[in-house]
């Protein structure tokens, strides 16, 4: 949906986003044409080659750690050293072009709006980073985009839209200034690198290459895996794609190998020379020389990765190492089993397109028939919705199906809302449901994965509203077998519609692994003859055109009565023709015990052992006159998943609406409580458990920071409620803490997620912002009687200050304790520097608190 320059219109003539840009322009008109490579401007064939992934491309290294040893001062912003000591950027990349880099990366990793703050405008640091570049003699110059430095919502205040619009001026920069091609790195939020990737995608026609970086639990630090990250990037139009910074090359191997199994598009790696120390004279020195970086990198190279280069530490030294790798090498050809994914940030629901995988699709948030749910969409509740979502999530669903439509609510605003909510309080993957194509694009264009949209259908209308949607947001797609006939009676009919939908598809490079066709039930009650022709319908669309089938399960027994007990049976039936993707109630235990069984059927639950697990003390219901109450107990048409709250004996409220981050229903719950409960025993023996239970969840990886930010936050509503209910004085105060992001230090995106958590336990935390003198930490330790101070640092050239600022606090307030976090710290080097406790992540840090203020 481009002109003839192949730039997307994203905003109106009053310069606000657009919530819809594609539909907007089908609209006005255009018609949309899927993006290849062919629309792309490549500056030579050895690009296009690496593009393809049938050739090698060496990125250069390390710039941060060469700006140090070319005695940059701590805090100093690189971006600026374009105007200030070009010369000095252009003798480091003069380096890497005589090491053998095809590729320079500008100097403009930071050169966001955000980040500069009217220290220079975008345009002039980008203008001046690819002169230096050029004149270093670079074959093709990147522009770089790092991350704006401030959280996207649901976490953070950023909208997305703000987020495209930052990056979008970087884009324009970049091009203006001559750049070959775009490169998105050391992102950490898949919302973010969503956003940078269509910035430059809708606003030129440059290649794209982009990157994420990893914790050592092999997910960022928002719980994106790199498998969700390459199925993302991928489906969002990404030409290259992979890893950076994060660790060394040998540790990200294994990361590199899930994301090439996951995807076709050349994988690339940056990986640093290791983990950072601090040596004897106070300079962070990273240890894997060019030998040994070269040989895992050469591991790597083997398994496919085609793209190469550094990142922190690394030197020309060691990018002259890996040219002698791919020199007269071609990249190791690949073979990905085609299949349909769908993710969340956190989460891929994969259905194979060899086996036979079930997908359960809950379709609760929908409100149709639900009296309660319209009443919450009226009223602007997104916490009964998210609810919803929440309950769905625990009794097994996979995927969460999301429609708003009601006629008096503005369904394009509240959709976004919805999906945005959602995707900070469950893991499960969306299915946007709505049959207008303003509200579908307005919520997978912010949404952070591949969804799937509901619906597209046999009508050339609805194809051509729809089909452009699916192309460029890289989505997965329903198919109804409907068309302007209306639904047809025979199993041939729906299947030559469904033929239709595929090959219509095909026309704008949307493959059969993206598209779920429904067959559409119809009720026994009025249409008996019906249920044999969709299951014969289903049949042969998975047989004859490879596609995957969803279908709407519990219409089949309206009108009559013991409706789970036909509906089950019914599913069962279509599980053996084929079914994938039930859209169901998953509170249903009759339907849920059917998807449990066939599961063992299929093999898909090897060896039987969550079956086992669910159904070991199982009673008959049959068996009533033996144990009428076991009966009763077991019909119970309700039943969570197992390992997820409410199912391991613990009834206590508030520890099921924590753990759950149930943040809408708990206020009520905690005046409840109070009538018969002190209100320190309240938060002792029923808040505080619950924090600690999200806290190893978290520690697990069966949480994420999103779902412990939910569970942190429905906790602060519980204490601001017993705050408001309780006599001044007689809540004890949990403690005053500091944090601060050290002096030259830009970045605070870990330590506003610190200030949130510790916040969300009920301690004061006094945030003093980013670039933070050492004496003004000093000053309000000493004013406010704070007794723990959390200092963060990003840049390995700030973690002198951060050194300093130690020294000075342990020096004048001696029994002051200081946590320590930041990418390029390591318990080791925190210890090195004096601090007296690390934090690995923000959980850590209320853990540490609870350890130095007691309970």
């Amino acid at each position: 949906m481009a002109n003839s320059s192949n730039i997307l219109i994203t905003h109106d003539s009053d310069g606000a986003a657009l919530a819809a840009p594609v539909n907007t322009a089908r609209c006005n008109g255009a018609a949309y044409k899927t993006r290849t490579i062919d629309d792309l401007h490549i500056k030579d064939e050895r690009l296009r080659a690496a593009i393809e992934g049938t050739g090698h491309l060496l990125f250069d290294g390390g710039m941060g750690t060469m700006l140090q040893a070319a005695g940059m001062k701590a805090g100093a912003l690189p971006e600026l050293l374009n105007f200030e000591e070009p010369q000095v950027i252009t003798d480091i990349q003069r380096q890497y072009v005589g090491a053998g880099c095809d590729v320079i990366t500008a100097n403009t990793f930071g050169a966001n709006a955000h980040k500069l703050d009217g220290a220079a405008t975008v345009a002039d640091v980008f203008a001046a980073a690819v002169t230096c570049a050029r004149e270093a003699g670079a074959r093709y110059v990147a522009g770089d985009i790092g991350p704006i430095g401030a959280l996207l919502r649901p976490l953070g205040t950023l909208s997305f839209d703000e987020a495209y619009d930052l990056f979008a001026e970087e884009v324009h920069a970049g091009v203006a200034a001559g750049v070959d091609l775009f490169i998105i790195e050391t992102m950490t939020d898949l919302a973010e690198i969503k956003a940078a990737v269509l910035a430059c995608r809708e606003n030129s026609d440059l290649p794209v290459f982009a990157t994420m970086t990893f914790e050592e639990d092999g997910r960022t630090f928002l719980g994106t895996s790199p498998e969700v990250a390459a199925i993302t990037l991928d489906a969002i139009g990404a030409d290259v794609l992979g890893i950076n910074c994060s660790q060394g090359p040998a540790e990200l191997r294994g990361l590199a190998e899930r994301m090439l199994t996951v995807t076709d598009k050349p994988v690339m790696v940056q990986a640093n020379a290791g983990l950072p120390r601090v040596d004897d004279n106070g300079n962070t020195v990273f240890d894997v020389q060019a030998p040994e970086y070269a040989e895992a990198v050469a591991g790597m190279i083997e398994d496919g990765v085609s793209v190469v280069g550094g990142c922190c530490g690394t030197t020309p030294t060691h990018m002259a190492a890996l040219r002698t790798l791919i020199d007269n090498h071609t990249p190791s050809s690949r073979h990905r089993k085609p299949s349909m994914s769908v993710t969340s940030a956190q989460t891929v629901v994969d259905l194979p397109c060899d086996g036979h995988k079930i997908a359960v699709i809950g379709e609760r948030i929908n409100p149709t028939g639900k009296k309660r749910l319209q009443q919450a969409l009226r009223d602007g509740d997104l916490d009964y919705v998210v609810s919803q979502g929440i309950s769905q999530q625990e009794q097994g669903a996979d995927i969460l199906d999301v429609n708003v439509g009601l006629p008096e609510i503005d369904e394009v605003k509240i959709i976004q809302q919805a999906t945005e909510q959602l995707q900070g309080s469950t893991l499960l993957p969306l299915q946007i449901d709505s049959t207008d194509p303003a509200a579908v694009e307005a919520a997978v264009r912010r949404y952070a994965g591949k969804p799937i949209i509901n619906s597209v259908n046999g009508k050339q209308q609805i194809m051509n509203e729809i089909f452009p949607l699916v192309a460029h947001y890289g989505t997965n797609v329903v198919g109804l077998t409907l068309d302007e006939g209306g639904i047809p009676d025979t199993a041939e009919a729906r299947f030559a519609i469904a033929e239709r939908i595929v090959a219509e598809a095909a026309r704008y490079g949307i493959g059969p692994d993206r598209i779920l066709i429904d067959c559409l039930v119809m009720t026994a009650s009025t249409n008996q003859r019906q249920a044999e022709q969709i299951l014969r319908a289903m049949s042969l669309c998975k047989e004859r055109l490879g596609v995957k089938c969803a279908l709407g399960v519990s219409n089949i027994s309206f009108g009559l009565p013991a409706r789970p007990l036909l509906g089950s049976v019914f599913l069962a039936a279509a599980f053996g023709a084929g079914l994938d993707a039930p859209i169901m109630n998953p509170g249903s235990k009759r339907f849920m015990d059917t998807v449990y069984s066939y599961r063992v059927l299929s093999v898909e639950d090897e060896g039987s052992t969550g079956y086992i697990e669910r159904y070991a003390g199982w009673t008959d219901p049959y068996k009533i006159a033996a144990n009428p109450a076991a009966a009763q107990a077991v019909s119970t048409d309700a039943a969570p998943a197992v390992g997820t709250a409410g199912t391991d004996g613990n009834d206590d409220p508030i520890r099921r609406m924590v753990v759950s981050g149930r943040k809408g229903e708990i206020a009520a719950e905690t005046e409840r409580l109070l009538a018969d409960h002190d209100a320190m025993d309240l938060i002792n023996n029923h808040f505080i458990p619950a924090l600690d239970e999200v806290g190893v969840l978290f520690d697990q990886g069966k949480f994420f920071l999103p779902q412990l930010m939910a569970s942190a936050e429905a906790a602060r509503v519980g204490f601001d409620t017993i705050k408001r209910l309780m006599p001044a004085g007689e809540i004890a105060d949990k403690g005053k803490i500091c944090v601060a992001t050290v002096k030259g230090d830009i970045h605070d995106i870990g330590k506003n997620i610190v200030k949130m958590l510790l916040d969300n336990y009920g301690y004061t935390v006094f945030d003093l912002g980013r670039d933070v003198d050492p004496q003004e930490v000093l000053k309000t330790v000493k004013k406010r009687d704070i007794k723990l101070v959390g200092l963060s640092a990003l840049m390995t050239t700030t973690v002198v200050a951060m050194e300093e600022t130690i020294k000075l606090l342990h020096a004048e307030v001696p029994d002051v304790k200081i946590i320590v976090g930041g990418a390029v710290l390591t318990p080791e080097y925190a210890k090195q520097i004096g601090a007296d406790y690390y934090a690995k992540d923000a959980a850590e840090s209320a853990r540490i608190a609870e350890e130095v203020f007691g309970r």
